[in-house]
């Protein structure tokens, strides 16, 4: 039975170095939806062979972003350390089989090589005088493949199409070091083989691996997996994304860019995939709609700006009391003026694009008397302007009922009283409201902060 026969089983398999990178986050949501979309699996391995570099840290960060995009795996996660006897028994078998060897090389003999490509200009490639040797040497062998020489290897990628590589530019890699520890590319395919995955979805900087793992596949007889090399995501510039570009990991996204997961998902899916001209996607949408032949050839630019408003369209849509429960952190409010939060979410939200501009909004309906308003709303506060707050201020306390329209018709009536127009007297309430000058509507932030507070501030900022 052929891997495309088989029900759907993709994988996602980071290495533990770091945070997850924005890239991955990607490929893991291709990953996801493509197994979704199928009704297969979707499995996750870290790959923790390099133990040197693996952190806890880094492995917790990877969870955590990962739940946090929804991205749940089948099953426990795997560990690719946990498979180091299978990978050898594997490199063993391959020995047995005449498709891999024993190779005595020392460092000095390499070294000879390498600088002997690099005077004649060519690719370094081994050649190991143990290739066809059955004897013994001195020391640990590491064991190598015996690549193939001849004729050319073809990959019929889902994304790339058809790509061709002559044999003689394969060389023959390690499969086992000589301490008995496999090396990356036997494991990746031992691992892929004994899961099950069926399609291999990732970035198309392991499309020249893909060529490689396919030696040890045939070598073993195994069923080949679809491979789909999905494009880099490049920056502004159009040069690969990296932390010049200030790629970040997707905690970065959440905690310090003030992101909603659903945003930076949707955001994801449309870098290298599109459906007509859909913009806004639902995660349902996105498992009904996914296919590999709709993701682009050609690497994707992040547009920083592009992903801020995709963000201002789900904070807007969000629940209240949700984005409430995210903001108050960041505040530092208690439970009691989270309630207050949530009752002014409808206005704040209005016109934030992160969780960063919502909470600095409503810092405002937190903020200690007497208010410093800052040097804009300063300038809206000359003396004229803190006497039309004592009218104010005085039709303002003879209110019985305070909500918006109530407060509303009583400024209007002050200014007309004082035969200004309306914003000569709304600016400098927002002044002394907020501090600032901007804000939601004045009239709704006098119904938020409630009456006793609202007169309490614009007495404060009312001639002495």
């Amino acid at each position: 039975m052929s891997a495309s026969d088989k029900p759907v089983v993709t994988r996602f398999a980071p290495s533990p170095t770091g945070f997850l990178h924005i890239g991955g986050a990607r490929t893991a949501l291709f990953n996801w939806l493509f197994a979704r979309h199928h009704g297969g699996k979707f499995l996750l391995r870290i790959e923790d062979t390099d133990k040197a570099r693996s952190t806890a840290e880094a492995i917790d960060a990877i969870l955590d972003g990962m739940r946090w995009l929804g991205l749940d795996w089948d099953g426990h996660e795997y560990y690719q350390s946990q498979f180091w006897a299978r990978h050898a028994e594997v490199a063993h078998k391959m020995l047995e089989r005449g498709h891999a060897y024993r190779c005595y090389m020392t460092q000095e003999e390499l070294a000879a090589q390498r600088e002997k490509a690099q005077a004649e200009r060519k690719p370094f490639r081994i050649n190991s005088p143990w290739r066809d040797r059955t004897d013994e040497g001195e020391g640990s062998p590491v064991i190598r493949l015996k690549a193939p020489r001849d004729g050319e290897t073809i990959i019929d990628d889902r994304v790339q199409g058809r790509v061709t590589v002559q044999n003689a530019e394969l060389d023959d890699f390690i499969l086992l070091r000589s301490d008995g520890s496999p090396t990356y590319m036997l494991a990746v395919v031992v691992d892929d083989h004994d899961m099950g995955v069926t399609h291999v979805i990732r970035g198309d900087d392991h499309l020249n691996n893909a060529f490689r793992q396919i030696a040890i596949i045939r070598a073993m007889g195994w069923p080949e997996p679809t491979y789909a090399h999905v494009p880099l995501i490049h920056g502004p510039d159009g040069a690969k994304l990296s932390k010049r570009h200030g790629a970040l990991g997707v905690d970065a996204y959440r905690d310090e860019l003030g992101m909603l997961p659903e945003a930076v998902g949707n955001y994801l899916l449309r870098l290298g995939w599109g459906h007509g001209d859909d913009e806004i996607i639902s995660r349902e949408q996105a498992i009904q709609w996914f296919d590999l032949d709709h993701v682009g050839k050609s690497p994707s630019r992040f547009d920083f700006k592009k992903l801020e408003s995709l963000n201002g369209h789900y904070i807007r849509e969000a629940d209240d009391q949700r984005l409430a429960d995210f903001v108050a952190p960041r505040l530092d409010l208690a439970d009691e003026q989270k309630a207050l939060l949530a009752r002014a979410m409808p206005e704040l939200k209005a016109r934030a694009h992160t969780l960063l501009e919502l909470a600095e909004g409503a810092r405002f309906l937190f903020a200690q008397r007497p208010i410093a308003p800052d040097e804009a709303a300063a300038a809206l506060l000359p003396p004229e302007a803190r006497a039309l707050l004592s009218s104010a201020h005085a039709r303002l306390t003879t209110l019985a009922e305070w909500d918006a329209a109530s407060v509303e018709a009583a400024i209007r009536e002050v200014a007309e009283a004082a035969e200004v127009k309306l914003g000569k007297l709304a600016q400098p309430l927002r002044a002394a409201l907020t501090g600032r000058t901007t804000s939601p509507g004045i009239f709704d932030v006098l119904a938020l902060l409630g009456k006793d507070e609202s007169l309490a501030r614009i007495a404060d900022q009312m001639p002495k």
